[in-house]
């Protein structure tokens, strides 16, 4: 189960196979009657019980018995398992061994197993591809076939690979991700997870009336690209599908509303949505999950020349809608806007768009969690749900008609921004225009890229909203829905 982005491979092992001699152990402790069974030294279980009195998230090492690594989860925390498991990675990537074996998982639920084993693959994700001098190091870790199936071991593998495929999207450089190079990446993606990827480009945009994509873009010497990903299996439970949209741009200056006083800082990660988008579309399609899938990515930078928006322009959009252009650095919503009126044409049974929006959202939830609104409340309580179980949480916004009183125009149907009032629920609002579908808009400004590691997130892009998504669909895939 290798791949391109992780550093890890977890192999399944039986007890008749003959595993490495030297391979570091470890070992789960969930409850402290389990310390019985164990046949540790004195010392050891002193330490172990320390942990269970005190309740806290610890690796304890021992290298008395073969390097052996003793590990604490517990099995009503599944978060807590997910930074176990990068704290143990951290742990056994120091060692001399690239091989260990991991034990003790029966006597945890199956969530708590697989939240482990995500943590110990997140953990070692790196970005390095710019660095002269590399460490990659891959370790191979030996898992139980009694407590993990191949196919189980497979599904997580792939899983955390759509998020290190985000992840490391959002952390290209902006001279190394621009559209064009954007869509390149989209479409082998595409070939390598398993899912259609069509590229409309700038000839076609225009003739579709994408006045949003194309006004952004207009101070740009790079083309704009629409990319159109699509799953569809033949067991497919959905006859009309889901339509994910993210925003793809590739990089934010603000426009001539310039980003001041170090805001442009980290910029490239403004196509945290699309890159979002992509990671979703490759877990699920590598999974086979029989679910239809359309994925849809409007991608420009935000750069400024001497033909660029201007504050006062007027833009007509694809549905026919005039927006007055009141802030520059309010684009993102101007290409989703274009892309969720191109959604309509699929009949979705709902769209679920993704963007690094506002700083509003940022301010609300900071890295912990995600911006919601939506017109679906069922839906959103759906998306609610499986964001408890991904601790990729969501908090709805208020989302009452006197923000789009805010939008109101003077000389243009809208504007592109509601002032210093409830900004995230006024772009929001904005967005809501386009669509007459069931739809659920998310606000990943605060946790798509963070300066300092959060919780299971590193610095850096995380890959926020691709777990969420994916335990979404799985589990109407499952029926519950």
């Amino acid at each position: 189960m290798k791949n391109s982005y992780l550093n890890l491979e977890l192999i399944s092992y039986n007890s008749t196979d003959n595993t490495p001699k030297d391979a570091a152990k470890v070992v789960f402790i969930s409850e402290e009657k389990q310390l019985e069974k164990r046949n540790l030294n004195s010392s050891l279980s002193k330490k172990i019980t320390s942990v269970f009195k005190n309740e806290k998230d610890e690796i304890i090492t021992t290298f008395e018995d073969s390097q052996s690594f003793w590990v604490i989860a517990t099995t009503d925390d599944a978060e807590k398992n997910r930074k176990l498991g990068i704290s143990l990675y951290k742990a056994l990537a120091k060692e001399n061994s690239e091989i260990s074996i991991l034990g003790g998982l029966d006597n945890l639920t199956d969530k708590s197993k697989n939240a482990f084993l995500e943590g110990l693959l997140m953990g070692s994700y790196k970005f390095n591809p710019y660095l002269k001098k590399k460490e990659n190091k891959e370790l191979k870790v030996y898992v139980s076939s009694d407590e993990f199936s191949e196919t189980s071991l497979t599904q997580v593998t792939n899983l955390i690979n759509g998020v290190a495929l985000t992840r490391t999207l959002v952390n290209e450089p902006p001279n190394k991700l621009d559209s064009v190079m954007f869509s390149e990446r989209i479409a082998e993606a595409g070939k390598k997870y398993g899912f259609d990827v069509e590229v409309l480009q700038k000839d076609k945009i225009v003739e579709l009336g994408m006045g949003g994509l194309l006004g952004v873009n207009q101070g740009s010497e790079v083309p704009p690209t629409f990319n159109i990903m699509t799953y569809k299996p033949k067991n497919a439970s959905n006859k009309q599908p889901l339509v994910l949209v993210g925003k793809g741009v590739t990089f934010d200056t603000g426009g001539y509303s310039l980003k001041t006083g170090g805001h442009m800082s980290t910029m490239k990660s403004d196509m945290g949505g699309a890159a979002t988008v992509v990671g979703i579309m490759a877990a699920v399609a590598k999974n086979e999950l029989p679910y239809y899938v359309i994925g849809l990515v409007p991608a420009t930078d935000n750069k400024i020349d001497g033909k660029a928006l201007l504050v006062d322009d007027v833009i007509t959009m694809m549905d026919g809608t005039t927006v007055e252009i009141q802030n520059t650095d309010a684009e993102g919503r101007l290409i989703l806007a274009d892309a969720l009126s191109y959604a309509k044409q699929y009949k979705p049974e709902l769209v679920v768009d993704m963007a690094t929006l506002t700083g509003a959202a940022a301010a609300i939830t900071g890295p912990f969690g995600i911006a919601m609104a939506g017109n679906k409340q069922e839906k959103m309580d759906e998306l609610k749900q499986a964001g408890e179980n991904t601790y990729e949480r969501l908090v709805q916004l208020p989302f009452w008609k006197e923000f789009e009183e805010l939008l109101k125009s003077d000389v243009a149907d809208l504007k592109n921004i509601g002032g210093p009032v409830g900004g995230a629920s006024t772009a929001g609002k904005f967005l809501e225009h386009f669509t007459d579908y069931d739809w659920i808009h998310l606000d990943i400004a605060g946790p798509a890229f963070l300066k300092d590691a959060q919780g299971s997130n590193p610095s850096g892009g995380t890959g926020v909203g691709v777990r969420l998504l994916y335990d979404f669909i799985k589990t109407r895939t499952e029926g519950g829905k």
